[in-house]
């Protein structure tokens, strides 16, 4: 699966568009982490299990978003965005979206 953040596959030829296509995931922190962040409020720097829990979520997300074009019969996807917001308290949603498309 070809995915892509331009309207467009350089050096493709779109010959059919399906449509819009999705994948979301909505996360809570957890103690642990909410401990290692507490930390590192006091002390500075990156909160790296903050990091790696934002980096499966977007994952997720992905994977989601590629399996419903898969199902419509799309071998790309287009103009793929991400957003982000918080849902309830300590519950964040990552969502990601584009135009599943087929590419030769």
């Amino acid at each position: 699966m070809i995915i892509t953040t331009t309207d467009n596959v350089q050096g493709k030829n779109t010959v059919e568009t399906f449509g819009l296509v999705r994948g979301n995931t909505a996360r809570s922190r957890n103690a642990g982490r909410d401990i290692m962040a507490f930390a590192k409020n006091i002390t500075g720097g990156e909160v790296l299990e903050y990091t790696k829990l934002i980096a499966e979520s977007r994952d997720q997300a992905i994977d989601r978003m590629t399996e419903q074009a898969e199902k419509m019969g799309a071998n790309a996807i287009c103009g793929v965005r991400f957003s982000s917001s918080n849902v309830a308290s300590g519950v964040s949603e990552v969502l990601v979206y584009g135009t599943a498309v087929r590419v030769q």
